[in-house]
């Protein structure tokens, strides 16, 4: 089972200090983020849940654009093997997962040449700049829930676009809403207690905090 999801991000600037004004002592190098609101809303389609952050940064280097996808945000990395050949899915080894299309690129294109097989690739977690963790409370206790694993192979990590499009540094500060849609948020968790844990880079990879939503069900916080 692999849920189709998507990814809508609305960036609001509050601030941006420029020039020869200072921005707040306070403001951070590596980002600041807090949490600030977390709804559900379901409609004829794809159902919605959504984040929103206020964010903080002293560079303003926040943000990825679409043609940002060489070196360190490229989306995958291809697996070799010890002569540094790419491993193919009809040569793998014994340890290499099964064909899902999460693990397995087919005719993929590298270096603008396509090549004609199925290679074994890895996720590169610096290509997203807005990673979300899953929760799931029982008994008075978190365990993760990793939508990589079967029978999902999926994420719901993502990217929002650069806040600004200049590279002077200037200090910002405003608000991230990141709505994650799928079709089976309800099938999935029905009245599960969840949880959930955020956090954003910068395009110097630094991290920012890691915040944490309140528990709450789907009922809980439909609008």
């Amino acid at each position: 089972m692999k849920l189709k999801n998507h990814t809508i991000i609305t960036l609001l600037l509050l601030s941006v200090w420029v020039g020869c004004i200072s921005p707040p002592d306070d403001f951070p190098t590596v980002p600041q983020i807090d949490f600030n609101n977390l709804e559900f809303v379901q409609t004829s389609g794809s159902d919605s849940l959504i984040i929103t952050l206020d964010f903080r940064d002293a560079e303003g280097d926040l943000g990825l654009n679409a043609t940002d996808i060489f070196p360190p945000f490229n989306e995958l990395n291809y697996i070799t093997d010890d002569a540094g050949q790419f491993i193919t899915y009809s040569e793998r080894p014994e340890d290499a997962p099964d064909f899902n299309n999460r693990d397995w690129v087919i005719f993929p294109l590298i270096n603008n040449q396509e090549i004609k097989d199925t290679l074994w690739v890895a996720e590169n977690e610096d290509y997203y700049n807005i990673l979300v963790k899953f929760f799931i409370k029982r008994g008075g206790n978190y365990t993760e829930f990793n939508w990589s694993d079967p029978p999902y192979f999926t994420t719901f990590n993502g990217r929002f676009p650069r806040l600004l499009e200049e590279e002077q540094q200037r200090a910002i500060e405003g608000e991230i809403r990141y709505s994650m849609l799928s079709l089976g948020w309800n099938s999935v968790f029905r009245n599960d207690t969840l949880k959930l844990e955020i956090k954003v880079k910068d395009r110097a990879l630094n991290e920012s905090n890691v915040v944490s939503t309140p528990d709450f069900t789907l009922s809980q916080i439909e609008r």
